[in-house]
């Protein structure tokens, strides 16, 4: 199953150099993949620290084409409304579906997913 690795894995991983083994292991199996939401979250920073080799690198992964549903959107946000949570951003519902949609894992640092993870069905990377 492929790993849609979400932008603050990512700034954690730049940040610190290696050091996330489950990001390791996913790049090294192959597995990761990524999408253009979380491309225009990352590249501006790293186009400002003049990283062009790690954007390079990122454009390389293979993307999953964003296909945003809205109405989905909508329901999810309703979800999270009706259950209590009313923090939770689109960019990271968008994500969610994204991942939904090409039956991917997510692998984030960010506790939204994990907050929303019973509520709209996703799946987690551990």
């Amino acid at each position: 199953m492929s790993v849609l690795v979400d932008t603050s894995v990512w700034v954690e991983y730049f940040r610190h150099g290696k050091g996330l083994d489950q990001l390791d292991f996913i790049i090294d199996e192959n597995l990761v993949v990524t999408n253009d939401l979380i491309l225009a979250e990352l590249v501006p920073f790293l186009k400002a620290r003049n990283q062009s080799r790690i954007i390079l690198l990122l454009h390389s992964i293979n993307k999953l084409r964003l296909n945003i549903n809205w109405e989905q959107i909508i329901e999810f946000q309703y979800e999270c409304l009706k259950n209590g949570l009313n923090g939770i951003g689109i960019p990271d519902l968008i994500i969610a579906q994204n991942a939904k949609q090409n039956c991917c894992e997510i692998y984030s640092l960010d506790n939204h997913f994990l907050l929303v993870k019973e509520i709209i069905k996703i799946d987690l990377t551990a």
